[in-house]
């Protein structure tokens, strides 16, 4: 009587390969999108002569040419509302205005002062650099 060996198995395959695959992924995404609330609409800031870098954090209002207004990239008819509320729990909260070059000063004003007004500490209005 001859005996024969079973067949030898072959190694099962490992998931440590797509694992690491997925990792690399979900990091070069983190690091290339934005963390930032962006408009549901374009737009384009003016361009600065002078300036700093803009500080992270806060609340962000965008307003568009048209006078459209987004408080954190949420459309809304009543950004004054939303935002007040918010300055009212934390005055110390900044708040930036990215507003579009072509947006009339009446539609810009009124918000800055109503947050002076609101006890606002820190209002930015968001720029491009002048050599971009």
């Amino acid at each position: 009587m001859r005996l024969t060996r079973p067949p030898a198995r072959q190694a099962p395959e490992t998931i440590i390969a797509l694992i690491d695959v997925v990792f690399f992924l979900l990091v070069f995404f983190m690091l290339i999108g934005r963390m930032d609330a962006t408009a549901p609409f374009e737009v384009s800031p003016p361009i600065a002569t002078t300036g700093s870098d803009m500080p992270a954090g806060g609340i962000t209002l965008s307003v568009s040419a048209a006078g459209d207004m987004a408080v954190d990239g949420t459309p809304t008819t009543a950004p004054l509302d939303i935002l007040l509320d918010q300055i009212a729990q934390a005055p110390e909260t900044l708040v930036r205005i990215n507003a579009h070059h072509a947006a009339e000063l009446r539609h810009i004003l009124p918000l800055i002062a109503a947050l002076e007004a609101a006890g606002a500490q820190d209002v930015a209005l968001v720029v491009t650099p002048a050599g971009l």
